[in-house]
């Protein structure tokens, strides 16, 4: 982990930590361009907004694409509090956007949340995702900072899950 990757990935974890007192799932995600500039960040807004699709990196997608053209975005790295879901690693995709690094896994987001409804994890990595299209994303991580759990503990409800990776 470069010294960037962790002030970006720690600046994820502040915004995680917003969207959680702001009454919603604590993830956060923001977006720097190849310069070092923070092009865009966003929270998750699933509940206050009652959009499913409110995960913060697909918002912080849509924030950034409405910003910059899509070479900016080539450029750009996505840095977010956790590894992106299958929905977000294909709005990440189809976004153009170059790298993504993220702090927490999947697997051990699964571990935390157990089986709470408000997050039904799919146990499928974004590497897998991205290895399924025709051009390369660069991922990185997870890195392990203790803030990315720290932003999630006490949250979720669920029982402890059986954590299957494929």
């Amino acid at each position: 982990m470069t010294s960037d990757d962790e002030r970006f990935l720690l600046r994820a974890i502040e915004v995680a930590a917003a969207s959680r007192a702001h009454g919603n799932h604590p993830f956060g995600a923001i977006i720097v361009s190849a310069d070092g500039t923070e092009l865009a960040a966003a929270e998750n807004t699933v509940v206050t907004d009652r959009d499913p699709t409110g995960h913060a990196e697909t918002n912080v997608v849509r924030r950034a694409a409405a910003l910059v053209d899509s070479a900016e975005l080539a450029s750009a790295t996505l840095y977010t509090s956790t590894e992106p879901c299958a929905m977000c690693s294909g709005a990440i995709y189809w976004a153009g956007i170059g790298a993504v690094v993220f702090a927490l896994s999947e697997t051990e987001l699964l571990a935390m949340t157990g089986t709470d409804p408000e997050n039904p994890t799919m146990s499928l990595p974004c590497r897998s995702v991205f290895d399924h299209g025709q051009r390369a994303v660069t991922v990185r991580g997870p890195m392990p900072l203790a803030g990315a759990q720290a932003v999630h503990e006490g949250f979720w409800g669920g029982r402890p899950a059986d954590v299957v990776v494929h």
